[in-house]
């Protein structure tokens, strides 16, 4: 149950599709198609997604059959012209194929922009350039707020923890403000120390986590635990005018050690000896 998940009405339980589900495709970051395989039976009244939106389309008066995830991939092959010859014989024959893949005697591209390369480009023109001002992150550092924080991920967890907070792991140490040693030192904190982070919009506490990797002047945290540290209380709304990307990558933050009564008042006290 996500805080997304408690915002809905109803909540129906889909499979999980990367073990639950016997068939379909799934595709990577290096736009690699391939096919998915069964590995467990779904627990209880959980029911594969395609099923779920056929049924819903057939009570609500639309009744589509039952199609199998490869009828719903052919037509997706017939609509996309970038995945025209990935048919489930050739994603079988090859271990996946990456997209574009227009033709069933086409190998995939090993680069997306490949094309770009030839001397005259067979699906269109080249593509046009054009030149863009840098302009520095919106939330300026200032001596009220004098460290960049930018945000990420750990190898062990993923976004907010909803498909990895189940399962235990030697390497999840649970949310950290990680620091410079420079600069923890100027501001006069020790590993595992809990602090108050205050951006412009809000503040966080957490534990003080050293790390060489980062350069000085700059501070990094996850979002992976948002009921433990609400990491994105700091962070900023501001888009890219071209792109849309949030900028949540560059927080002007500073950092404060706490007293006591602030320690016990934000519930933090001891868990230092977790970090």
């Amino acid at each position: 149950m996500t805080k997304t998940a408690e915002l809905a009405d109803v909540v129906l339980p889909g499979t999980a599709s990367w073990c639950e589900v016997d068939g379909g495709t799934v595709t990577n970051s290096e736009r690699r198609v391939q096919r998915m395989r069964k590995a467990l039976d779904p627990p209880g009244q959980a029911r594969d997604d395609h099923w779920i939106i056929s049924e819903l389309a057939r009570r609500l008066g639309h009744d589509w059959g039952y199609p199998t995830l490869e009828q719903a991939w052919d037509e997706l092959r017939s609509l996309s012209p970038m995945h025209a010859g990935m048919s489930y014989e050739r994603l079988e024959e090859l271990g996946g194929i990456q997209w574009p893949c227009r033709s069933e005697d086409h190998p995939g591209s090993l680069f997306l922009h490949g094309r770009l390369w030839e001397d005259e480009p067979a699906q269109g023109p080249k593509a046009p350039f054009s030149i863009t001002t840098w302009v520095p992150p919106v939330d300026e550092l200032t001596d009220e707020f004098p460290i960049r924080l930018t945000t990420g991920r750990r190898l062990d967890s993923y976004n907010t923890g909803v498909q990895s907070n189940l399962y235990v792991s030697p390497l999840r140490r649970g949310e950290t403000l990680d620091l410079h040693p420079e600069d923890a030192s100027k501001l006069d904190v020790e590993p595992g120390e809990v602090v108050r982070i205050s951006s412009r919009r809000g503040s966080v506490d957490a534990p003080v986590r050293l790390d060489t990797g980062l350069r000085p002047g700059l501070a990094f945290m996850t979002f992976h635990f948002p009921e433990q540290v609400a990491v994105n209380l700091l962070t900023i709304d501001a888009t890219d005018p071209k792109s849309g990307t949030a900028e949540f990558k560059a927080t002007a933050v500073r950092v404060e050690k706490l007293n006591g009564a602030d320690r016990e008042a934000a519930g933090v006290a001891g868990r230092e000896a977790d970090y």
